[in-house]
């Protein structure tokens, strides 16, 4: 018997890994094709931009988008696991060979829980080197049209005040958690908070007391326009400084969020969002678990029983609930009304329980 349940254990295994791995596979391709038809649109008159370059471009900004669909990967795949189980009559066999629930979707448990493990530790430092790689090449195909191309939402926005006046920096797009910036526009004031002049470039970089602006055009109100290669603008902001300005939590990978905790919070800034995120991603192997549990709590019963339709459409209404429920705690933990810990973990328990009991009543009730 224990035997059989090995067997049987690694075949259940080996069928969720399969459907949620392919689940993953054909949502990526479908991000990456209906990326790649937005990149070819935005690129049509840049004569520079070759095939290949968009692709590559929309290949690499897809992995951190499809991070977020992760558990849905995996509530779709275990749902679809566990129907095709049942209409083979797979899963009436098992019962009737005294095989309950439990040891049903155990290995599923494992195999998410270890696939959680992997995304967190492997995958999310390997999308954000990606997607940092992927602005890159957007700044290489745009550059030559400053603020132009895609850009980061609205862009980002940058205060600076030293002895020299005020600037107010506008970025496009920004790199290594914002050191290197394109498409910049600066607005700059004399002491006294007089406009003094207007300035664009193609991009700049951070260095130690100074931004370096490269492709400079000068505008101000009495002078023509001031055509330049490189233009310096002094600074006292660091590069936590502007790191807190410019990077976003998602685009730091696992292993450096506990740094960029530290120089924040030594720096003075906020820090709740990158809380949040490493408490997110700690947790992220038993919200796959609890999606499992999920997709176990709908799909287990027999396929001849009919009501198919209503289980998956039960399913998908769930995890569509546990995402609202996660994207308020998320906004309460930005916002510091909610400790960044019960955020993370509120929709894991939320849905396992949900699960469980779904499951308890169902087997044992």
């Amino acid at each position: 018997m224990s035997m059989m349940t090995n067997t049987l254990g690694r075949y259940f295994a080996g069928r969720f890994l399969i459907s949620a791995v392919g689940v993953f596979a054909s949502i990526f391709v479908l991000l990456v094709l209906v990326d790649y038809i937005e990149m070819v649109r935005k690129t049509s008159g840049l004569a520079s931009a070759s095939a290949i370059t968009v692709a590559q471009t929309s290949l690499y900004r897809v992995p951190q988008l499809l991070e977020k669909l992760m558990p849905f990967c995996v509530l779709i795949g275990a749902m679809t696991c566990y129907l095709a189980l049942s209409r083979r009559l797979e899963l009436v066999v098992a019962r009737a060979a005294g095989v309950s629930a439990w040891q049903f979707i155990s290995p599923a448990l494992a195999s998410s829980i270890i696939l959680g493990m992997l995304a967190t530790v492997a995958y999310n430092p390997m999308s954000a080197n990606l997607r940092e790689l992927s602005k890159r090449m957007e700044a290489e195909l745009f550059g030559s049209a400053p603020g132009g191309g895609i850009q980061d939402a609205s862009g980002f926005w940058l205060n600076q005040i030293n002895s020299d006046g005020q600037s107010i920096i506008n970025a496009a797009r920004s790199e290594q958690q914002g050191v290197r910036l394109t498409g910049l526009t600066v607005f700059r004031f004399d002491p006294k908070l007089q406009f003094e002049e207007r300035i664009e470039a193609r991009e700049a970089s951070l260095e130690e007391g100074r931004w370096a602006f490269k492709s400079v055009r000068r505008y101000s109100l009495d002078k023509p326009p001031v055509d330049q290669e490189t233009y310096y603008l002094p600074t006292t902001l660091t590069p936590a400084q502007v790191r807190n300005s410019f990077s976003t939590p998602e685009t730091v990978s696992f292993w450096q969020l506990p740094g960029y905790i530290r120089s924040s919070e030594s720096s003075g800034f906020a820090t709740a969002g990158y809380r949040l995120q490493y408490h997110k991603l700690i947790a992220q192997p038993f919200l796959l678990a609890a999606m499992v549990m999920l997709a176990a709590s709908v799909s287990l019963r027999f396929f001849r029983m009919g009501g198919v339709q209503k289980m998956v459409l039960s399913g998908v209404g769930a995890g569509f609930l546990l995402y609202v429920l996660s994207k308020v705690t998320e906004d309460l933990s930005k916002a510091e009304l909610m400790h960044p810990i019960a955020a993370a973990w509120l929709p894991v328990c939320v849905g396992g329980l949900t699960g469980f009991l779904a499951l308890l009543y169902q087997e044992d009730g």
